[in-house]
């Protein structure tokens, strides 16, 4: 006898077979007890207990939390405990050895595991990727596979022809002239669009591919060959229509740009996050506060990354006299929100890390409000993405019940003492993720 199925009766038949198996075991649960609580909004500690179940955070408490059979047990040992620390302005494909923006070749998809596993490992639990073609290893990460951050992807950076993404020689025309799309662009690393049309087409590309934001390029940049620093690029029109297309599916357009007439250019175009900004100026930084735009800082220093001549020449230009200290007081002046990235590229297990950049913030910045810009303040930006926020379930940057399970506990207090992150193999004695525990150098009892 033939038996025959329908589509829909097949589909009808897979979906039944869970239910005819064993239950769904029961999430896992945490307990961390007799720690010091910084859950990242405040001022100060807080003695508490914690418990995770499954994901989330389940119950804070100052008094004693019933521990289940079969939970978890940290003894916190009077050290602090607080959300996973974020980095606004992250490329998770720039590590050394990788094709720009983009792993293609199973070695280079290896080399983005093995280095996004090292950021966890520093304490970074959430990155905005500000451009790149990580779709695939965002995925692998949220779905447990590999260990790493989360991630708010933003697809391929937008760039007009010579500007901050057009990285193609000088004598290849670009689609709009009748040449070829280069292997960057066939490969979603960057594209090149000139005029309303394209710009659209391109921001509806990223968002179709599931970019959490769309990163625009308006403006020179220090490792492209063809667009000095003081350039625009694309004009109001264009800016408009790609924040347009964002903001129809619900989030939001940051932009790389220095100068101060980049910035305001972006700024009355919609943009909401502003990529470095180190040369505004005073009217400029009142205009960012008018528009509720964001400053997504770096503090760079020399050795950061590794330069060559001429891009040294375009770092020192693209930081002014003041250095990035300069846009952060005038942002501070006007009660601009601030947000803490790195943008640190060929990286190696060597090189500088966000662990050595985030101190930097504390010669302007209580260690509080420091700690607030990594964790919550980073996150209310991320949550700029609306629905297209891909973690959008719970909290994320807090500690409080309900929300994610991203947890650091460190050794001693960085609220005295921001420099315990560079020493972070030593110093962070527990880290956790969506509830599961990927560092601990604390005995657990089970």
């Amino acid at each position: 006898m033939t038996l025959h199925l329908s589509r829909r009766s097949a589909v009808g038949a897979l979906l039944v077979l869970p239910l005819l198996g064993a239950a769904s075991p029961a999430p896992s649960v945490i307990v961390i007890r007799n720690i010091w609580l910084f859950d990242g909004t405040g001022s100060a500690r807080q003695r508490r207990n914690v418990r995770i179940v499954g994901e989330r955070i389940d119950a804070i408490s100052s008094g004693d939390i019933p521990v289940p059979a079969g939970a978890t047990v940290i003894d916190g040992a009077g050290q602090t405990l607080m959300p996973g620390l974020t980095d606004a302005h992250w490329h998770m494909a720039a590590v050394k050895g990788v094709p720009w923006m983009g792993p293609q070749d199973p070695v280079s998809v290896a080399l983005v595991f093995k280095d996004a596993q090292q950021q966890l490992m520093r304490g970074f639990t959430t990155v905005r990727d500000t451009a790149g073609s990580i779709f695939g290893i965002r995925d692998a990460i949220d779905q447990g596979i590999m260990p790493g951050p989360r991630c708010y992807p933003s697809g391929a950076a937008i760039s007009q022809t010579s500007g901050h993404a057009d990285f193609d020689p000088v004598d290849e025309l670009p689609p709009t002239l009748g040449g070829a799309p280069s292997h960057y662009r066939r490969e979603g690393m960057t594209i090149v669009a000139n005029g309303v049309p394209e710009v659209l087409a391109a921001a509806r590309q990223q968002l179709k591919r599931g970019a959490a934001q769309i990163k625009i390029m308006a403006g020179g940049g220090v490792t492209s060959d063809h667009d000095p620093i003081d350039t625009l690029q694309f004009t109001p029109d264009e800016l408009r229509a790609i924040v347009q297309a964002a903001s129809d599916w619900g989030t939001y357009a940051c932009a790389h740009v220095y100068t101060a007439a980049g910035v305001r250019r972006c700024l009355e175009a919609g943009v909401r996050s502003i990529e470095h900004g180190h040369l505004i100026d005073d009217a400029t930084a009142a205009l960012m506060a008018e528009k509720g735009a964001w400053l997504s800082t770096q503090p760079f220093e020399a050795g950061d990354n590794v330069l060559t001549a001429e891009q040294l020449v375009k770092a020192a230009e693209s930081l002014g006299d003041g250095g990035w200290q300069s846009s952060v007081r005038l942002a501070k002046k006007h009660g601009v929100k601030i947000a803490f990235g790195t943008d640190l590229f060929s990286r190696t297990a060597t090189s500088r890390t966000e662990n050595a950049m985030l101190p930097r913030l504390g010669t302007l910045f209580p260690n509080a409000e420091v700690l607030r810009i990594a964790t919550s303040g980073n996150c209310e930006l991320f949550a700029q993405s609306g629905k297209r926020n891909p973690y959008r379930a719970a909290p994320l940057g807090v500690v409080r019940e309900g929300a994610w399970a991203d947890l650091l506990l460190v050794r001693g207090n960085p609220l005295d003492d921001l420099t315990l992150f560079e020493d972070h193999e030593r110093n962070l004695l527990t880290i956790i993720k969506g509830g599961v525990i990927h560092k601990n150098l604390i005995p657990a009892n089970v």
